[in-house]
């Protein structure tokens, strides 16, 4: 007797995409308020004008929320349909429980599989090639891709290296079966020997004497710190300039498609400047739309990449059905990229 396995579609794609920006809207002058810096200093290093942080009773689970239901409603699939949940976040409030299961709850999915990917800025393009290979196996015909982030609240407002990069807000994806394969293989790695570059300032304890943990007071009494990110910016630079490149010209190989083939590059949105030397590197044509969301949004990590194409499509600098090529990178260290074929225009979208 031979054990059962399951076959699924080869030819995947994003049929749907959905946001939430939260309406709270930062400029660089309210960020120096707190932070030694000025509008122009911020502009001129990163292409960051405003930023959205999430206000009132907007929180990750809501922004997820509300992103994942408008991706459904755009895609035109069937809710019930949605066999898996892929949450890709590193500022959900808890590690235990993780977000993906509440997530599915809130939006009437309880029950199916639902899980987080925390891959850094990189995250949403694990998400994506871990769905597309989810209904090429056949383990979920229709999976649902969320990145999220409220970055807002873990960043300390002085840090001169981090305080005026981040924004808050959600992006998602339906991804499923095609006529056409919409989503190449991914090319996808980390480096984690450089993985202090971007950390946080405060660690789960490795290790705990029991009987010095015996001896502690009541949790509940005593004072816990805030955690927040900190980055080495010049060694997270070093870092790119090195092997973004190198991932690049891999995902092009890895996808079958020619750098002439691209219509929109849709980097994650980390920094303006960087983002046009990697257009310059790979010889995309000026002509060639790339994303450029962070300049209102700013940096909203694993959440960057949906939210930078869902504004393209919606404001028609860039057209459902087009080939673009995708780079997420940072925490980890990590990075994730491919060639898309873009999911339709959102008829409700997070610019109305």
């Amino acid at each position: 007797m031979g054990i059962a396995a399951r076959s699924g579609h080869q030819n995947v794609a994003m049929l749907g995409i959905g946001a939430y920006r939260p309406q709270r809207l930062v400029t660089n002058d309210e960020v120096c308020e707190k932070l030694d810096s000025s509008d122009e200093w911020i502009f001129e290093r990163s292409g960051i004008r405003n930023r959205r942080w999430i206000s009132g009773n907007e929180t990750a689970r809501s922004m997820a929320a509300a992103a994942a239901e408008r991706a459904i409603r755009n895609s035109g699939v069937d809710k019930e349909k949605i066999g898996a949940l892929i949450l890709a976040t590193n500022s959900w409030k808890t590690k235990i429980p993780h977000g993906g299961p509440i997530v599915a709850f809130d939006i009437g999915l309880n029950g199916i599989p639902a899980y987080d990917v925390a891959a850094g800025c990189g995250g949403f393009g694990y998400g994506l090639g871990i769905a597309a290979d989810t209904v090429r196996a056949g383990s979920a015909e229709y999976v649902l891709v969320v990145g999220v982030e409220t970055m807002s609240v873990v960043m300390e407002p002085t840090d001169r290296n981090t305080a005026f990069i981040f924004g808050d807000g959600a992006g998602a994806v339906v991804v499923g079966p095609s006529d056409e394969n919409g989503i190449s293989p991914t090319v996808w790695g980390s480096d984690g020997e450089n993985a202090e570059a971007i950390g946080q300032n405060w660690d789960i304890p490795e290790y705990m004497d029991r009987a010095e943990q015996f001896q502690h007071k009541d949790p509940e009494s005593e004072p816990v710190g805030r955690m927040f990110v900190t980055m080495q910016g010049p060694r997270v630079f070093r870092w790119a300039a090195i092997t973004l490149p190198k991932a690049l010209s891999t995902v092009l190989e890895t996808s079958g498609v020619g750098i002439d083939d691209i219509e929109v590059f849709v980097p994650h949105q980390a920094n303006a400047r960087i983002n046009e030397l990697m257009k310059k590197n790979l010889g995309l044509a000026d002509d060639i739309p790339m994303a450029n969301d962070i300049e209102n949004t700013g940096n909203t990590s694993a959440a960057s990449i949906p939210l930078a194409m869902e504004e393209m499509l919606a404001s028609g600098k860039a057209k459902g059905g087009q080939t673009a090529l995708l780079l997420g990178f940072g925490a980890g260290l990590s990075y994730a990229g491919a060639v898309v074929t873009l999911p339709p225009a959102p008829t409700e979208s997070s610019l109305d």
